[in-house]
């Protein structure tokens, strides 16, 4: 089965035809929401907003633990993650939509594995390629069906936030080699690989990064969330396809 994260801008998936709710329970606490049960174009689904269905849970305090654990409990294996990005190059403009490849991982002292000698032994993952090869290929193969373009690779620099970046630290992140930053890509990528769910991430560009394009002097937040919005609409439809094939 088929799981969705939301991420900002994604608190409900508005093609998605519920048909139950249900409080999960983990040995790591709750999840941010009720998993939603439904369909997407008649492929069962399950959804899950990444920051509550109020948006009130900032990154650095998402019990991801729980929400892989609550996804993986109830039968996903595939799991889409959308996660709202900055772009640090010029070449990905707003309204773009990545499919990363690589991720770095700048976060602390978030609970980022299963496998810390309480719960469950100690187990050492191979994290190579952090997403599934599998899940982002299904994501190009669906862009392509519908004409969507996409960035077919990238490099997710996840920072701890819930604060942006200064213009010195998008430096630091573009010379360490990153394309894009977000706030909630780890431990995400990591816990899913750990429970064996085969996980990719969709990455809508909100906005230029502290010191890029409009954003040199800083973020132009009234242009973000309108133009944010408008690209959450094709990342509906790439789901939607998605959905399509499994």
């Amino acid at each position: 089965m088929l799981g969705i994260i939301g991420g900002t801008g994604l608190t409900e998936l508005a093609n998605l035809n519920i048909h139950r709710r249900l409080i999960a329970r983990t040995p790591y606490g709750e999840p941010s929401q009720p998993l939603v049960f439904g369909d997407v174009d008649g492929m069962e689904v399950v959804f899950l907003a990444r920051h509550g269905g109020g948006h009130t849970i900032p990154p650095h305090a998402v019990n991801y633990r729980a929400n892989i654990w609550a996804l993986q409990s109830v039968g996903v294996c595939e799991l889409l993650a959308v996660a709202t990005v900055g772009s640090i190059h010029l070449q990905l403009r707003p309204a773009d939509i990545v499919i990363p490849n690589q991720i770095i991982d700048y976060t602390h002292g978030r609970k980022n594995t299963y496998h810390d000698g309480i719960e469950l032994p100690v187990k050492h993952i191979d994290f190579t390629e952090p997403y599934s090869a599998e899940m982002r290929q299904k994501c190009i193969r669906a862009a392509q069906k519908i004409n969507q373009p996409l960035v077919d690779e990238g490099v997710y620099a996840c920072v701890q936030g819930p604060r942006l970046e200064t213009a010195a630290e998008i430096n630091k992140l573009e010379r360490d080699g990153a394309t894009i930053v977000g706030m909630t890509g780890m431990p995400e990528a990591a816990l899913a690989r750990e429970l064996g769910v085969a996980y990719a991430a969709v990455c809508p560009v909100a906005n230029y990064a502290a010191g890029r394009g409009d954003s040199v002097n800083g973020i132009q937040f009234e242009g973000v969330i309108p133009l944010l919005n408008q690209t959450m609409q094709k990342v509906m439809l790439l789901i939607e396809q998605i959905a399509k094939e499994q």
